[in-house]
C-alpha cells in the first residue's frame, strides 16, 4: 500500500514538473480583443489575424527556439473589463506582450495597468494621439497619417468649405475633433461653418441626425462629413444617408473607423463613392499584399474573407516584436523596448515601416473611394511614408511637447520650452 501510495505521489510529481517545463518551453502572447459587444463586428477579426500570425510564427520554429501560445480573452466592449482582463493577462496568464484594443477607451483603461505591471501592449488602431508610453506601441494612424491629411483631400481636391464632424461621444472622437476643429479654424474656415455632433456606442436611430446634416449642407456651400462614428453604428447611420438621398456628389463622408470588414455587412451599393482614410487597402498592389491575402483566406477557409487596416498593423507590430525580441535575446519588457526602436519591417504596401523612438511608426496615408464590391479605389496617396506624431501641432498645450523613449530624454512628453518632463502622459 505504502509503495502504491508513493507511486501516485511521484508520479503527480513528475506530471506537475513535465507541465512547469512544458509551460517554460513556451512564450505567452495576449490577445485582448472583444468578441461580443459592440465592438465585435470590428474586433474578433482582430484576434483571428493574431492566431494566424502566432501559427506562421510557429510554422518558421517559434521564437528563441520555443512555440508561441496565444492567450485569448473576451472584455466584451466592456472598457472597465479591458483592464481586468490586461491584469489577467499580465500576472496571471506571464504574457510576455498583449496585442489588443480599439476604442481609445478601452486603451485608456489598460494603461495604468500595462505601466504598473511594466508589460508591453501593440495597439493597431488610429487613435487622437495626445499620448506616449513606455509600455505601449502604437501601430494605427496618428492623427497626422490620418485625420489631418482627411481634410487636407476633402479641402484641396473636392473642394469643401464647410464641415461636419461626427462622432461617437468617447475620448477619440472628441479629442480628433478638437485637434480638426482647430485645424479647420487655423485654416480660415469660420466657425459657423463647423458643425460638430456627437452620439452614444451602439447608436441606431439617425433619422434627425442625417436630417440636420442635409439641413447644414444646403447653405451653397460644399459640405463634408468626418466620420469618427465607430462600431456597429455604422451600419444604422450609411443606411439613413442612403434613405434619405444623401449622395456622394452632394455631401462627401470620410470615415476613419469604415474598412472592408464594416462593408462586408451591408448592402454598399447606395454608398459608392463615399470615402475612408487609412494606412492600408485590401486593394493596394503589392506582392506583400498578395500573399498576405492568401494566407489570411486559406488560415480562416474562405475566399470571401476580407482584410483591412488594423490587420495590417498587427502584422507589421507583430513581426516588429518578434524582431525585437530576436534582437534582444529576451522576452524582457526593458530589452525589447530598447531593442524595438529603429526597427523596420515589411508593410503590405510594398515599403518598410519603422517603430520611432516616440513609439509610434512611420506609414504611407491612402484615401481610398467605396466601391459597388465593399472594395476601395484608392484615389489618393502620399508620395511617401508619414511619422506618427504623439502630440498634436495644432493644440496649443501639445505643441510643445516631444517624446522620444530613447536615453538620455527617456520621456513620453517632454516640454521644450520647460525643459521639464511631465512623466508618462500628461
Amino acid at each position: 500500500m505504502k509503495k502504491t501510495v508513493s507511486a501516485f505521489v511521484l508520479s503527480v510529481a513528475t506530471m506537475a514538473a513535465t507541465t512547469a517545463v512544458s509551460a517554460a518551453d513556451t512564450i505567452k502572447v495576449g490577445v485582448l480583443h472583444s468578441l461580443s459587444g459592440t465592438m465585435a463586428i470590428s474586433e474578433t477579426t482582430l484576434k483571428d489575424t493574431m492566431l494566424m500570425l502566432i501559427d506562421e510564427q510557429n510554422k518558421k520554429g517559434g521564437l528563441l527556439g520555443k512555440e508561441l501560445e496565444a492567450v485569448v480573452v473576451d472584455p466584451a466592449s466592456d472598457w472597465p473589463l479591458f483592464a481586468e482582463k490586461a491584469r489577467e493577462l499580465i500576472e496571471k496568464e506571464k504574457v510576455s506582450a498583449i496585442f489588443g484594443a480599439w476604442t481609445s477607451v478601452s486603451r485608456k483603461s489598460v494603461l495604468p495597468v500595462i505601466e504598473e505591471l511594466n508589460g508591453l501592449m501593440f495597439y493597431p488602431v488610429q487613435y487622437e494621439g495626445e499620448e506616449s508610453s513606455k509600455n505601449v506601441f502604437y501601430t494605427g494612424a496618428a492623427p497626422n497619417q490620418q485625420a489631418i491629411p482627411a481634410v487636407d483631400y476633402l479641402m484641396n481636391d473636392v473642394g469643401a468649405t464647410r464641415w461636419v464632424l461626427a462622432g461617437t461621444d468617447y475620448v477619440y472622437p472628441r479629442t480628433t475633433n478638437k485637434i480638426l476643429e482647430a485645424y479647420l479654424l487655423d485654416k480660415g474656415v469660420p466657425a459657423e461653418d463647423i458643425m460638430i455632433n456627437y452620439t452614444p456606442f451602439g447608436h441606431s436611430d439617425w433619422q434627425s441626425i442625417v436630417a440636420e446634416i442635409k439641413q447644414f449642407g444646403s447653405a451653397g456651400k460644399k459640405t463634408a462629413v468626418v466620420s469618427t462614428v465607430n462600431g456597429d453604428a455604422n451600419v444604422p447611420f450609411y443606411k439613413e444617408l442612403a434613405n434619405q438621398g444623401v449622395s456622394a456628389e452632394d455631401i462627401p463622408v470620410i470615415a476613419f473607423s469604415v474598412g472592408e470588414e464594416e462593408l462586408s455587412g451591408f448592402d454598399t451599393t447606395p454608398l459608392v463613392g463615399h470615402l475612408a482614410a487609412w494606412n492600408y487597402f485590401m486593394s493596394v498592389e503589392s506582392d506583400a499584399n498578395d500573399e498576405f491575402i492568401d494566407a489570411w483566406q486559406a488560415f480562416i477557409g474562405s475566399d470571401e474573407r476580407v482584410t483591412n487596416d488594423p490587420m495590417e498593423a498587427h502584422y507589421i507590430g507583430f513581426n516588429m516584436w518578434v524582431k525585437a525580441v530576436e534582437k534582444a535575446g529576451s522576452t524582457d519588457t526593458d530589452a525589447v523596448e530598447e531593442a524595438i526602436i529603429g526597427i523596420s519591417v515589411p508593410n503590405l504596401s510594398g515599403g518598410y515601416s519603422t517603430m520611432m523612438p516616440n513609439h509610434h511608426i512611420t506609414k504611407p496615408v491612402l484615401i481610398g473611394e467605396i466601391q459597388d464590391d465593399g472594395q476601395f479605389d484608392i484615389v489618393w496617396e502620399t508620395s511617401g511614408l508619414v511619422a506618427g506624431d504623439a502630440w498634436s501641432d495644432f493644440l496649443p498645450e501639445s505643441k510643445q511637447i516631444i517624446s522620444d523613449w530613447r536615453a538620455p530624454l527617456a520621456c513620453g512628453n517632454y516640454n521644450v520650452t520647460k525643459g521639464v518632463c511631465s512623466g508618462q502622459n500628461l
